[in-house]
């Protein structure tokens, strides 16, 4: 992934609290799309190739490895230090299962109120 400094001042900007989640996940879609990793959300790691697997497929898992790496960081960066801690030795599938079990709830009853209140 480059290191876009502009892409990534979004994320800086706009860190996981929880009630942001829907936002944070959004800003998240769009720095990974723009460094062409978006993939990262979507498609669990590559497991590690059997013993005699030939040297193009241990190389396409380790560079699948080192891009969700790199999602993880990211994604980590861009949350709270207490939410952070909570998700620091997983994977990016494994974090978006978590977080969206933890926040959408949350997102959706905070929009239920919010639609109650302008009605």
């Amino acid at each position: 992934m480059s290191g876009n400094l502009s892409s990534h001042s979004i994320l800086d900007t706009n860190k996981l609290t929880g009630l942001n989640f829907l936002d944070w996940l959004r800003n998240v879609r769009i720095v990974l799309k723009q460094e062409n990793n978006l993939y990262g959300l979507d498609t669990p790691p590559l497991c590690l190739p059997v013993v005699d697997a030939s040297k193009e497929v241990v190389q396409e898992c380790k560079n699948c490895q080192e891009d969700d790496d790199q999602v993880v960081c990211m994604m980590l960066g861009s949350m709270t230090s207490e939410i952070e801690r909570q998700h620091e030795n997983i994977d990016a599938q494994t974090i978006i299962l978590h977080l969206k079990k933890m926040f959408n709830e949350q997102s959706r009853t905070k929009r239920c109120e919010t639609s109650k209140e302008m009605f």
